[in-house]
């Protein structure tokens, strides 16, 4: 071979080394940068393991051991890094509540995973927690690892309860709760506004709020209350507004914008509690309280009245006996006299209103009570008028003074028969009622128990609900001029609360009237007691009689009635004199006939220290009402002699005979 040859072939296998050199150090480099890369992408997933704001666990796949924790979860639970290196997740007391088991872990295959939504877990002393796990298997390096993600959910569940209590808060209130747009349209309403409107829930979503509007607040009110929302402030007042039967209702409101993250008005929500009730009951109260107010004032208005009456009545029946009655002036005394009477009887009915005259309740039973009154009625109302009685059966008894059921059934059967322009019906109706706490809870007033129930129903013109609410108030009345004095029915609420009874009226215009009266029942058994009449007494005997009475014309006037009678007659205008006349003539004195109420001592204790004195003397009291000091409510004590004021000389002579004839 050739030199030349040589050469050719040695300069062909250096050019293939030198090939073959380049090709490997092109890949020793193309390694060494994949090294780098590789590397860099370590780094780069060791600081997202390390920086993730979840727990990542890592098992190796095989055998379930612990090989890699961040130091997320490590914080989570309280955990040393230590702890939980080389440990089986399922012999970690941390994770005692995951169902998977061992096997479970160990056959997961790619694309597999074990999930819980809500994991129970503990820290490391004990704080519960809630997380959400989720294992995954990957191939690392021709490995098989498991991944678990555990994210803290604690956080999201106590907000996702928080929700849930407040939605069942705004679900269960008994105020209506109503959310709308910026513009006004509902997006959501509680249960509460179905019960107040009568509207459901998908029936107003998506409607203006205006379809609750009752035109009963006018426009300027609207665009006030627009105004203040709109501004971002919040509204509060009370509105009129119409439920879906047309109905109205009253409530009181509260209504706030509501703003997003950057102050912007996004909803409108309003507080609403229905007081249409409410608004009612007060009524009812302040009507009563009126009542009362009006009550005191007509009693000791004709408590002074009746003082002045008895002194007109008294020397009028005086001069009548002095005149010959074929004198003009007797006819004319006569006249004076029928006046005071009938003023009399004015005081009388409104100190029955007032609740102050004197009664004597006896227990009776309310069907032959009224029965004894039918025929007297039927009279009283005429022969166009029906009268229908419907007694009860069984009736309970009560206690009270039949003279005033008489007043009752008069009093409402006059007012039934001036309803009536024609011809008509009056109904009496009676029978057992027990109102329970559930009345008494919608009736001002009212007391639960068992009551007899006295009803008069007429079918006549009715009445509006502005004469309603006053239809009990002194010297009220709808007749004309002389037609009545309008204390027929404030005598019968009298009467009614006198006796702790109630009473409710139901009246429209063209439909009539019932009063529905409520009176207690009498625990014992019932005793018809027949009412006493009136006997005429004989004059004096000669008795010594000491009159004490601080209104000096009174005292005057029954004086002369008393001496004319044929007593002897001592008086005095004040406790201290009348004690001053006893103490010389405590042995003369038979009877002491004293005024109730009286500067520097009552007639009840007057009458203590005179029969501590004269334990034989006998006690009349006199009073234009009945006070406290010998009565209660009303009611006269057992045994006690009184006389209303004011009085003829013809009742004065009754009383007095009666007082000294008691044993």
């Amino acid at each position: 071979m050739s030199d030349t040859n040589i050469e050719n072939q040695l300069r062909i296998a250096n050019t293939e080394l030198n090939r073959r050199i380049a090709r490997l150090e092109e890949k020793l480099m193309e390694k060494e940068k994949a090294g780098v890369v590789l590397q860099d992408s370590e780094k780069r997933y060791r600081r997202l393991f390390e920086s993730a704001k979840d727990g990542i666990l890592i098992l190796d796949a095989d055998s379930g051991r612990v090989v890699d924790v961040n130091p997320f979860l490590l914080k989570l639970l309280g955990y040393s890094f230590d702890a939980l290196y080389g440990q089986h997740i399922w012999e970690l007391g941390v994770f005692k509540d995951i169902t998977a088991s061992k096997d479970a872990f160990k056959t997961l295959q790619d694309n597999e995973y074990i999930r819980y939504e809500d994991l129970p877990l503990e820290t490391i002393d004990g704080q519960p927690i809630a997380v959400e796990f989720v294992s995954n298997v990957y191939l690392v390096d021709h490995s098989k690892v498991i991944q678990c993600n555990i994210r803290d959910i604690t956080a999201r569940k106590r907000a996702d309860a928080e929700r849930k209590l407040l939605m069942a808060a705004i679900e269960q209130a008994g105020e209506s709760i109503v959310m709308t747009d910026p513009q006004g349209i509902i997006q959501f309403v509680n249960p509460a506004f179905k019960r107040t409107t009568g509207y459901t829930r998908e029936e107003v979503i998506g409607q203006n709020s205006r379809i609750l509007k009752s035109d009963k607040q006018d426009e300027l009110f609207y665009r006030n209350l627009w105004e203040t929302i709109s501004g971002g402030r919040t509204w509060a007042g009370r509105i009129v507004n119409k439920r879906k039967d047309g109905t109205l209702y009253t409530e009181d409101a509260s209504i706030s914008p509501v703003r997003d993250a950057s102050g912007r008005i996004v909803n409108f929500v309003a507080v609403k509690r229905n007081i249409t009730e409410d608004l009612r009951l007060a009524a009812q109260f302040q009507q009563a309280q009126k009542m009362e107010a009006v009550g005191l004032l007509a009693g000791g208005v004709a408590h002074d009245y009746n003082n002045m009456l008895s002194v007109i009545l008294g020397y009028a029946e005086m001069a009548l006996c002095n005149v010959d009655p074929a004198q003009p002036l007797y006819s004319d005394l006569e006249e004076i006299l029928n006046a005071a009477k009938r003023s009399a009887d004015i005081t009388r009915q409104l100190l029955t209103f007032a609740r102050k005259q004197t009664i004597s309740p006896v227990v009776l039973n309310l069907n032959r009570t009224v029965e004894s009154m039918l025929s007297m009625l039927r009279r009283l109302i005429g022969e166009d008028i029906d009268l229908a009685w419907l007694p009860g059966a069984g009736l309970y008894p009560i206690k009270m003074d039949p003279v005033q059921v008489d007043q009752i059934l008069a009093n409402l059967c006059v007012n039934a028969r001036d309803a009536i322009s024609d011809v008509g019906k009056v109904t009496i109706e009676t029978e057992n009622a027990v109102i329970d706490e559930t009345y008494c809870a919608d009736h001002a007033g009212f007391v639960s128990g068992a009551y007899v129930l006295l009803a008069v129903s007429d079918d006549g013109c009715g009445m509006n609900k502005e004469i309603l609410d006053r239809i009990f108030e002194p010297f009220f009345t709808t007749k004309g001029v002389g037609q009545g004095t309008g204390l027929g029915l404030s005598t019968v609420y009298g009467i009614v609360k006198q006796n702790n009874g109630f009473i409710n009226v139901y009246s429209e215009p063209g439909k009539g009237t019932t009063f529905r009266i409520y009176l207690r029942r009498y625990a014992d058994q019932a005793i018809d007691t027949q009412r006493e009449r009136v006997v005429e007494i004989p004059l004096s005997r000669g008795e010594t009689v000491l009159l004490v009475e601080d209104e000096p014309s009174l005292r005057t006037l029954a004086k002369i009635m008393l001496e004319k009678l044929g007593y002897r007659v001592l008086d005095a205008g004040t406790p201290g004199e009348a004690i001053g006349l006893a103490e010389g003539h405590a042995s003369e004195i038979q009877l002491l006939i004293t005024d109730v109420v009286m500067p520097e001592m009552n007639g009840r204790d007057l009458a203590k220290r005179f029969q501590s004195l004269n334990p034989g003397m006998k006690i009349l009291f006199m009073s234009g009402y009945t006070s406290s000091v010998i009565a209660h409510r009303g009611v006269l004590d057992e045994g006690v002699n009184f006389i209303q004021k004011p009085f003829s000389m013809k009742d004065l002579a009754v009383k007095v005979r009666e007082a000294l004839r008691e044993k």
